[in-house]
C-alpha cells in the first residue's frame, strides 16, 4: 500500500456526498494517492473535487444490494485499488460484500458482525461492559409491556431506537404522551438508557490491528435540528482517550470508528453510542501525509497531531444555526462563532466542492421531497443500515 510518485497506489474511497468524504479524498490525494470515488447519488460534493480522479455513481446498497455488489466489483476489477475506505453507514454493505463474495482488495474496516454490533446501541453497550468500561444503565425494549414497564421511571431516562442516527426519534426524559408515539419490535427494538447530566463530547479515532494511531475529541456547538453538528470545536478529556483505548485493545478495532459521550462533572465519561465510520472529527486531521501513513501504518509510535480551529460548514449554519441565533437572541455570538471557524469545504487549489455543493444540496432537497422527509433524513436514506432485517 506504499505510494509512490511515478506510479501512485490507487484508493476507493465510497460515500463521496459526505464532507467527510471529501476530506479523505484531499488527505490521500495530498499524499500522493490517486482517488477514486463511488456513492448512490448523481452530484456528491467530492466529485466537483480536484482530488478525486474519476467517480463512480452506483445503485442503492440499501434497495439494490445485488447491483450494488456488482458495480463494487467492476469498480475493483477496473481501478484494483490498494485500499478500500467507506466513510458512511455504506461500511455495513461493504463488509457483508467482502464476507460473501471473498474480495480480496483491503476493505479499511472491521469484520461485519462487529460492524453491527457496535452500531445496535444495546449491544454497544453489553460489549463495554464485557470489557470492563463504564457505562450508563441500559435497558431493552422489544414489546410494548416492556415499554410499559418503564412508564412511572420516563422522567429519568432516555428512549431510542436500537439503529438510528443524528438522534432521531430520540425521547428525554419523555411525558405519557411522547411515550405512547414509541412502538418496539423485536425487530426493531428500543433501549431505555438513564439520563445523565453533564457536557455531550464526541470523539473520532483510527485504528489498525487493535492499535490507536489518531484521535479527536470534539464538541459540536451548532447542530441541524437536534442532531448531525455542523459546528465543531476541538476539546480534550484524558477519560475518553483511555477509554478508546481500551476499546480498540479489546476488540482488536481496524479502521475508523467513531463515538459520543457524557462528560461528568468530575471528568469521567460514560458512552452512549457508537458509530463504526467516519465523523466530523476527521477534519481536524489536515497534514495528508502523517494521516495517510497511520492508516497504513508507516507511522511510528503515539497519535498523529491535530488540529485544532474550530470547524463548520457555512452553508449549513446560515441555514440551521441562523434561525436559532435569531430566535435565541444570540446573533453576535453567532456570527463571531462562524467568523472564528474553518470552513470544512475550503482547502488549497480545490475550489470545486465549494460551487458543487449547490449541486449536491438541491439533489437532497428533491430527495427530501420526493420521500416527503427532512434533509437529514434524505442525506442517508439510500445508504443507511437499520439491522439485518
Amino acid at each position: 500500500m506504499n505510494a509512490s510518485h511515478s506510479t501512485p497506489s490507487t484508493v476507493l474511497i465510497t460515500g463521496a456526498r459526505a464532507p467527510v468524504a471529501l476530506h479523505l479524498a484531499r488527505l490521500f490525494h495530498g499524499a500522493g494517492w490517486r482517488v477514486v470515488m463511488a456513492d448512490s447519488i448523481r452530484h456528491p460534493i467530492s466529485a466537483a473535487s480536484a482530488c478525486c480522479s474519476r467517480y463512480f455513481s452506483i445503485p442503492s446498497p440499501r434497495f439494490e444490494p445485488s447491483q450494488y455488489g456488482d458495480a463494487i466489483d467492476d469498480i475493483l476489477t477496473a481501478e484494483n485499488p490498494a485500499l478500500v475506505v467507506p466513510s458512511c453507514e455504506e461500511v455495513f454493505y461493504l463488509a457483508n460484500l467482502w464476507m460473501q463474495r471473498r474480495f480480496t482488495h483491503p476493505l479499511f474496516a472491521p469484520e461485519f458482525s462487529l460492524l453491527s454490533t457496535v452500531h445496535n446501541k444495546f449491544k454497544f453497550i453489553e460489549l463495554c461492559r464485557a470489557l470492563k468500561l463504564e457505562t450508563p444503565d441500559t435497558r431493552l425494549i422489544e414489546n410494548v409491556n416492556d415499554l410499559k414497564s418503564y412508564s412511572d421511571q420516563a422522567h429519568n431516562l432516555v428512549f431510542k431506537p436500537v439503529w438510528s442516527r443524528f438522534a432521531k426519534q430520540i425521547f428525554i426524559c419523555p411525558s405519557a404522551e411522547q411515550l405512547a408515539q414509541i412502538n418496539p419490535t423485536s425487530r426493531m427494538p428500543w433501549i431505555a438508557q438513564t439520563f445523565v447530566r453533564g457536557q455531550e463530547l464526541s470523539a473520532y479515532a483510527v485504528a489498525r490491528n487493535g492499535k490507536l494511531v489518531a484521535l479527536s475529541v470534539y464538541q459540536c456547538r451548532y447542530r441541524a435540528g437536534q442532531g448531525a453538528g455542523i459546528y465543531f470545536e476541538p476539546a480534550t478529556n484524558g477519560a475518553i482517550h483511555k477509554f478508546i483505548d481500551r476499546f480498540i485493545t479489546g476488540t482488536n478495532w481496524n479502521g475508523q470508528v467513531s463515538f459520543d459521550f457524557i462528560e461528568m462533572q468530575n471528568g469521567e465519561v460514560l458512552p452512549l453510542e457508537c458509530n463504526p465510520r467516519a465523523t466530523s472529527g476527521l477534519h481536524f486531521f489536515q497534514r495528508p501525509t502523517p494521516f495517510v501513513d497511520a492508516i497504513t501504518l508507516r507511522s511510528g509510535d503515539g497519535l498523529i497531531k491535530r488540529h485544532k480551529v474550530p470547524q463548520t460548514l457555512p452553508l449549513a449554519m446560515w441555514y440551521y444555526g441562523l434561525p436559532k441565533a435569531l430566535r435565541a437572541g444570540k446573533m453576535v455570538s453567532f456570527l463571531k462563532d462562524l467568523n472564528r471557524a474553518e470552513h470544512i469545504l475550503e482547502w488549497p487549489a480545490d475550489n470545486g466542492p465549494k460551487r458543487g455543493q449547490w449541486r449536491s444540496f438541491l439533489e437532497m432537497i428533491t430527495r427530501s421531497m420526493r420521500h416527503r422527509s427532512s434533509l437529514q433524513q434524505a442525506s442517508t436514506y439510500d445508504i443507511e443500515w437499520n439491522g439485518p432485517d
